[in-house]
């Protein structure tokens, strides 16, 4: 599903980020990206959903070739891949329902199918009451349900989550992580770069550590492995 082969991504000012990296992520798997900061995680996830292009090497995403593609393909990419931030990113003068439609607009879908999937998406994150609410009346871990539900509204291959429990208290952390799983559950690819540790060692899955832009770890069912 996901493949990358020898891939290395060097930034203009130098710095080499991604040092031959290879991986391959199978559709339906649970995958966390560990490691210390600075590591290459971000540049790894962002060559996903081609934020980043590798300066040499290969990044498959189902039939999409990344490093060979054309800029008008990127929004066909990203119909097949949903991405959660740790700041939620919502547009802060529309409401829930808007944010939600919002992703579906874009993509052309028609208003009858926009309606029926965002009040969907909405029960399964628990926040179908709040439908009508702006960002900024909502808990932060509600605005990251919103974020989630907008992601997965036109039900995406893959879900990338870069530290969507970062900045949410513990017990609101957790249920990010049981809404994730449920999605997983669901057969969504889930690729989560966190540093949860206790998240990491209590709810198993694969581990990807990245270290000096390489792949240093990867065990399933793995581990964290850093002290904080």
């Amino acid at each position: 599903m996901i493949v990358m082969s020898n891939v290395y991504k060097k930034y203009p000012n130098g710095i080499t980020a991604i040092n031959g990296l290879d991986v391959k992520i199978d559709q339906g798997e649970f995958v966390y990206v560990v490691g210390p900061s600075g590591a290459g995680k971000s540049t790894f996830i962002k060559m996903i959903y081609r934020e980043e292009m590798p300066t040499k090497g290969t990044v498959k995403v189902g039939e999409f070739d990344l490093a060979n593609m054309k800029l008008s393909k990127i929004p066909f990419l990203r119909r097949h891949v949903g991405v959660v931030f740790q700041d939620f990113k919502l547009l802060p003068k529309m409401t829930v329902y808007e944010n939600i439609a919002y992703a579906m607009q874009v993509v052309g879908k028609n208003p009858k199918q926009i309606q029926k999937r965002v009040l969907e998406v909405l029960d399964l994150v628990g926040l179908k009451h709040k439908v009508k609410m702006f960002p900024n009346e909502l808990s932060g871990g509600e605005q990251q349900r919103v974020a989630i539900a907008r992601a997965i509204a036109n039900m995406p291959r893959v879900l990338i989550a870069d530290e969507p429990t970062g900045n949410l208290d513990p017990e609101t952390a957790w249920g990010i992580m049981d809404l994730l799983e449920e999605i997983n559950n669901q057969g969504t690819t889930i690729i989560m770069a966190t540093h949860n540790s206790d998240i990491v060692n209590s709810v198993r899955h694969r581990v990807l550590a990245v270290e000096n832009g390489r792949i240093a770890r990867d065990q399933e069912q793995g581990e964290y492995g850093y002290e904080h």
